[in-house]
């Protein structure tokens, strides 16, 4: 390995791997015997892993919005799909630039809307094309990227023409195309590895981690990789070997009747489902759909993921070889998970299970992180914010909310949270409407709240951990709800702005 130190170790590198969709249970780390992901697996054993990280919101912006501000999606305002996050917010990368960090992204950044559907007015499809949606590349607020090294790709689709992966698969002779279908409906075989977002993205941190390996300024890259983002594209030699042993691979957890006493919006994407027709993009199957289907779906799913894994373990090898691992402190894990079937429901929305809402986290630096480390304890993704900050030696401003994982990780206690706090205020604009939820989980329980007089969900995960059997009306459960809204009410207290900050008595 080459040995190299150009900046002082107290602020380090930060590369930040955030998948698009990826629940926590992808990974063999995580106790997924089926799928392959070694290098992610070393990732773990080479630092530390939290068994319950949860996102603050089940979908794409407000969640991202959550753990780049350290502010809960109510908060920062960026609590639904299509809203455009205030000027005023300032990211966590905009305050390490502000420290001399030198920042970069490839892919993803989703902070505003990147769809101009609302704007082209009730009747948008009469627009045309699928181009007149989605002009032009997201706007921006002072988020702190470098504009030399601000790789922006929504998606990967040929209608962004302003992606920066569309215009890179473009110069290599090729196109971004629909993908061949294989013999599932919602599973294709996607660009070749050399060509598909996911490798182009873990090039381009690849590209900046080369040309800052002298530098004197410490720098953060964002890998925001779309996969595994529904429709399920994987390259074809990533999913063959999942289609030799499909009937392995198990059915999604769903429980014959279990949605009857749960909020009737889950029932009518459930019904969807079975026709076709999740809501969300015609994803997925019912109960009494094909388990074929179901299987090929969930072998799509996992073969994105593994692919994903081979990406990590170029970067891993990036580092290593221009000497700066040792000086890198590395994050993987994801902006919200993927229903996958499990409930009755694929992919996201107004849905608080642990499939939605628990994200791999994995956090690692050598000799600053204890290594083969797993921590039980509770965490929610904003925590991450306040976190990179304080191990970059920076102080937290009174604007975050969340917690600093940093005394966890270092290893001077192995507590952060005694539960987590998950929001889903009318969060998604086209399947969601007028929906607001709100949950806390504890090891024990979970409640969800669906505001409006709709009921809620509660589970006891130590006699249901698979979450089918809702006790929100069991009699015998009557004091824990109690306790739980009363903690629930706390929680919700404390999402109150901390700024403008205080400067007088009165």
């Amino acid at each position: 390995m080459k040995l190299s130190m150009a900046h002082p170790a107290s602020r380090p590198n930060i590369l930040w791997i955030c998948t698009d969709s990826q629940r926590w249970d992808t990974l063999g780390c995580y106790g997924n015997p089926q799928v392959h992901s070694p290098n992610i697996d070393r990732l773990a054993r080479e630092g530390m892993l939290f068994e319950h990280c949860y996102v603050q919101n089940p979908l794409c912006q407000p969640s991202r919005g959550a753990f780049l501000t350290g502010r809960y999606p109510v908060t920062n305002r960026l609590r639904q799909n299509g809203q455009c996050i205030p000027e005023e917010e300032r990211l966590v990368t905009r305050i390490l630039a502000d420290h001399g960090y030198l920042c970069g992204l490839s892919g993803k950044l989703h902070l505003s809307a990147c769809n101009r559907r609302f704007t082209l007015g009730e009747r948008w499809w009469e627009h045309g094309a699928e181009a007149q949606l989605v002009q032009g590349c997201e706007r921006r607020i002072d988020d702190g990227y470098l504009h030399t090294e601000f790789h922006w790709d929504h998606a990967p689709s040929p209608a962004y023409r302003s992606s920066a992966y569309n215009q890179w698969v473009q110069a290599q002779g090729h196109q971004i195309n629909a993908a061949e279908r294989s013999d599932a409906a919602d599973v294709k075989n996607g660009m070749p590895p050399q060509l598909h977002q996911t490798f182009w993205c873990a090039e381009k941190a690849m590209e900046f981690i080369r040309r800052y390996e002298t530098s004197e300024q410490p720098w953060l890259f964002s890998v925001n990789i779309f996969d595994p983002h529904f429709a399920c594209d994987p390259p074809e030699d990533y999913l063959a070997p999942y289609l030799d042993q499909l009937e392995q691979i198990p059915l999604p957890n769903y429980v014959p009747g279990e949605l009857d006493d749960k909020p009737e919006w889950q029932r009518r994407r459930h019904e969807a489902s079975g026709k076709g027709k999740s809501g969300m993009g015609g994803y997925g199957t019912s109960d009494e759909g094909d388990p074929h289907e179901h299987r090929m779906l969930r072998a799509g799913y996992w073969a994105m993921c593994d692919f994903i894994d081979v990406q990590v373990g170029r970067l891993i090898q990036c580092l290593e070889s221009t000497g700066q691992r040792e000086n890198t402190l590395i994050i993987f894990t994801s902006d919200h998970g993927e229903m996958l079937g499990d409930h009755g429901v694929y992919i996201k929305g107004p849905f608080l299970y642990d499939p939605a809402v628990r994200v791999p986290l994995i956090i690692s630096q050598p000799g600053v992180i204890p290594e083969n480390s797993r921590r039980s304890t509770m965490v929610e993704l904003s925590d991450l914010a306040p976190t990179l900050l304080e191990a970059s030696s920076i102080p937290v401003p009174a604007s975050m909310q969340a917690q600093s994982l940093w005394p966890v990780l270092k290893g001077d206690r192995t507590e952060h949270r005694e539960d987590v706090y998950c929001e889903y205020y009318n969060s998604n604009p086209d399947g969601g409407r007028g929906i607001y939820l709100t949950m806390l989980r504890n090891h024990r329980y979970k409640i969800v709240v669906a505001h409006g007089g709709h009921g809620g969900e509660l589970y006891d995960l130590e006699r249901d951990s698979n979450e089918t059997h809702n006790y929100w009306a069991d009699p015998d459960y009557r004091e824990v709800k109690m306790n739980l809204l009363i903690r629930l009410t706390d929680r919700m207290a404390h999402t109150a702005d901390p700024l403008p900050e205080r400067v007088g008595i009165f």
